[in-house]
């Protein structure tokens, strides 16, 4: 790589940096309550080895009932010890491997296409990708699945110049196993995918084929356990499309309102057609012009709304680059394509918040490798006229990518936050605050759960000794369709205080002589009640009211 090249590289590793760590603390605006769930857990290693729950260095995190992997949790307590238990502490993690993954894209792209130029401009177009800098910007486990998978094809592709990579390449992609559940499903089909592709290739290197294999079934033995225990699937059956309540009312409703004869009805409608139906409408939604390029996913906490995932201005050169893909017969390109049409797979059995951008971002490195390839052909396209139009067209690229990514930080820095700080779960640390202040003055404190998890918000930024929580005495778990809830623990109670059974004057009578806290919603509480502190979000709505029975 020659001086330039390698001071362009340093210029956009660096860009990606400050992409992500910029008032990484304040925006996004809070802490959500898997960041929360990460960040305690992380801590609780940190200072005890054990989890929330007591578990030894544990493979899997029972967290609220859905045992996240671990690799995101472990990779959190470096920048928790230095920094602390805070935002940061919490965010420094996803903001370094995000940057790392744009450090790497350049490596996997210039071995893929012989090209320092169009490796520069897959890491520049990553670095400032609104999907990638979103999910690395808040701790999300798919963005470290993506470092690791980045990492292992990278070395998967060097096992053609260099047999022992692809040994080596079994560690990242084994890893991206224990991160996210996309992972699980991903990285399995996608190995099997490339030998069949390379298949001539392998079978010339048989022992080497023998020892990857062994290697990833070691690395991966430590989740044999939590698969046959069952856990393995409790994030599964909370998403699954046949775990959806309207599943079967809608196959019946098919049925009842069909005019074909019988048993057509029962033939055609039923869970296997259905579900078929449903699979392959989810997975064909991921690659619709208006959620790649326009408005992107819905899910707030996932993405800036009104932004496609990729930048409009991408479109013409990702069709591009797949045309030359094929025309210029790039030696990859069937490893490219079928990253690209697997990356959709985990998701299109899910049945919440499609298209997903959370469950997907796989597929953006791939993205950015195609449109920096047919970015790169098309200013070839216009080199070798009379005229030679490239420093035109250089200078439209740079206005519009200029103009795209400064609507994009316009959006994201002045109106995201504002906007959906609720989905953020904003409001929690500001109430416990509080709790942090008064606490010594009441025998009990009452918040509420309608938001969720405000256990794990209490817990986290009262920086709660993870030692007295997981020996509790006063410690109540209860269960709910797979999903576990604190009510009680040490002097708080998380109740909803909007149930009946529940309610602020029963409580009050249920609790004589004694002094209280509460933490609820708008209309939690009598009408004329005296309020404490009002808590709003960042749009002015209010989030928490905080009343006192003395």
């Amino acid at each position: 790589m020659g001086r330039r090249d390698l001071l362009l590289l340093i210029a956009i590793v660096f860009l990606a940096f400050m992409f992500r760590f910029y008032r990484v603390a304040e925006n996004p605006p809070a802490l959500n309550w898997d960041e929360i769930s990460i960040g305690y857990n992380a801590y609780s290693i940190l200072k005890t080895g054990k989890d929330e729950w007591g578990e030894v260095f544990p493979v899997h995190f029972q967290a609220y009932g859905e045992y996240k992997l671990p690799a995101q949790i472990y990779a959190s307590i470096p920048g928790i010890a230095l920094l602390g238990l805070n935002e940061l502490g919490v965010r420094i993690t996803p903001v370094v491997y995000g940057t790392l993954t744009v450090l790497i894209t350049f490596f996997l792209t210039r071995i893929i296409f012989q090209s320092n130029i169009i490796g520069l401009l897959a890491s520049f177009l990553l670095a400032i990708s609104p999907w990638h800098i979103h999910l690395t910007r808040a701790s999300f486990e798919s963005s470290f699945a993506v470092f690791w998978i980045v990492l292992g094809f990278w070395w998967l592709i060097k096992g053609f110049e260099d047999k022992k990579w692809w040994i080596l390449s079994m560690i990242p992609l084994a890893l991206s196993i224990y991160t996210y559940n996309s992972a699980r499903v991903f990285t399995p089909i996608f190995i099997i995918t490339t030998i069949l592709i390379f298949r001539k290739t392998f079978l010339k290197s048989p022992r080497i084929i023998v020892l990857s294999a062994i290697t990833l079934i070691i690395l991966l033995l430590p989740l044999v356990p939590y698969y046959l225990s069952g856990e393995g699937n409790a994030r599964y059956k909370l998403v699954s499309i046949t775990d959806d309540p309207g599943f079967v009312l809608r196959i019946n409703e098919y049925r009842g309102s069909s005019t074909l004869p019988s048993p057509l009805p029962r033939l055609i409608y039923n869970k296997l057609t259905y579900g078929a139906f449903v699979i392959s409408q989810n997975y064909l939604t991921h690659f619709s012009p208006d959620f790649l390029f326009i408005s992107g996913a819905p899910h707030k906490q996932h993405h800036v709304q009104g932004v496609g995932e990729l930048y409009l201005f991408q479109a013409p050169f990702v069709l591009i680059g797949f045309l030359f893909l094929f025309r210029k017969k790039i030696q990859f390109r069937w490893f490219l394509i079928s990253w690209l049409l697997l990356a959709f797979v985990p998701v299109s059995v899910t049945n919440d918040s499609i298209p997903h951008a959370l469950r997907t971002l796989i597929a953006v490195p791939v993205y950015q490798l195609i449109s920096a390839f047919g970015l790169y052909e098309a200013y070839l396209l216009f080199k070798p006229r009379r005229i030679n139009l490239s420093p035109l067209f250089m200078i439209m690229v740079v206005v519009v990518i200029s103009l795209s990514v400064s609507f994009y930080l316009q959006n994201y820095f002045q109106k995201y936050a504002k906007l959906y700080s609720r989905d953020w779960q904003y409001g929690y640390k500001q109430a416990v605050e509080y709790i942090k202040e008064h606490q010594q003055d009441y025998d009990e404190i009452i918040f509420t759960r309608h938001y969720g998890e405000p256990q794990m918000f209490t817990l986290f930024y009262l920086q709660f000794d993870p030692v007295r929580f997981q020996n509790n005495p006063n410690l109540i778990r209860f269960k709910t369709y797979d999903w576990v809830r604190v009510l009680r623990f040490d002097k708080f109670y998380f109740p909803d205080l909007s149930d009946k059974e529940t309610r602020y004057v029963d409580i009050i009578n249920q609790n004589p002589d004694r002094r209280l806290l509460f933490i609820g919603k708008p209309g939690d509480f009598p009408f004329g009640q005296h309020i404490l502190k009002t808590i709003n979000f960042l749009d002015g709505q209010v989030a928490f009211e905080i009343v006192e029975v003395k």
